[in-house]
Order: C-alpha cells, then sequence, then structure tokens
C-alpha cells in the first residue's frame, strides 16, 4: 500500500467519523417533546354512596356482579371498563 493510498484512507475515516458523531451530538441535546396528560373518561357511576358500591355502566346500564375488586379487595375504579362474564360486568380496580 502506497502512502497515498493510506492518506486517502486515513482522510475518508477522519471524515467519516466526524460526519457520524454530529448526528449523535444533535440527538443527545435534542430536548424530548413534552407528552400530554392522558384525560380518563368516567365509565361508570356508583350505585349507592357506599364507600364499597357496585358500579353501573352507562353504556348498558348494568350493574357489576361484585361491589370489590377481585384481585386487590378495594373499592370498584370507575375510569376502568369492566370484562363480561355470561353477560353481565365485572368491575376491577
Amino acid at each position: 500500500m502506497s502512502w497515498r493510498s493510506g492518506a486517502v484512507l486515513l482522510l475518508a475515516l477522519t471524515t467519516g467519523a466526524a460526519v457520524a458523531a454530529e448526528p449523535a451530538a444533535e440527538s443527545a441535546t435534542a430536548a424530548k417533546p413534552e407528552e400530554p396528560e392522558k384525560e380518563y373518561e368516567i365509565l361508570a357511576e356508583f350505585v349507592t354512596d357506599d364507600s364499597l358500591s357496585a358500579l353501573r355502566y352507562f353504556h348498558d346500564g348494568l350493574v357489576t356482579l361484585n361491589d370489590r375488586c377481585p384481585v386487590r379487595l378495594v373499592r370498584l375504579n370507575r375510569k376502568m371498563e369492566a370484562a363480561y362474564v355470561n353477560g353481565h360486568p365485572v368491575g376491577f380496580c
């Protein structure tokens, strides 16, 4: 390999490395756009004002079979969709 070939190879490598490093530097300094806050839709209402009450869902008017979450045994979540078992809604937390 002659010295000209080595010089051309060295020039190509250094120029390519500088070009490749620029986009990485730009992406590291670029600010990420802020995500908008999620808005949750209320899907149900409590049947009574009791602390543990069944839910009535707005889209079909059915009342849940349970009055507390079967997973954590706490109050049902009005923002979470029900799972339907044999056509009846079961609410979750």
